[in-house]
């Protein structure tokens, strides 16, 4: 286990290890540009969801309006999940002792 890097927190003073820098100086890869990312793929998911809906109500295809929705749900479960998980890990780096 002695060989886990953590990557520093921007703007904290430089806490944790150095991150891996792009060709912008920004560190790539970063937390909030994944959630970003995530975020809007699941915007995606959504949009594609309410388009198969609207075809359905014009005599569409049940199969691709189900298996949209199906998705859907499965990405919000996944949100979900991933938004506890988050929560959980916060709570615990918040009952440390420094």
């Amino acid at each position: 286990m002695s060989d886990m890097k953590i990557g520093g927190v921007n703007g904290v003073g430089g806490i944790g290890g150095a991150a891996p820098q792009g060709k912008t100086g920004k560190a790539s890869g970063a937390f909030d540009e994944m959630l970003n990312d995530a975020l809007g793929k699941i915007s995606q998911v959504q949009k594609d969801t309410e388009t198969a809906v609207k075809e359905l109500t014009s005599n569409g295809d049940v199969t691709s309006a189900m298996i949209a929705m199906e998705k859907a749900d499965m990405t919000f479960q996944t949100m979900v999940e991933v938004r506890n998980r988050l929560i959980d890990a916060y709570q615990e780096i918040m009952r440390m002792n420094v």
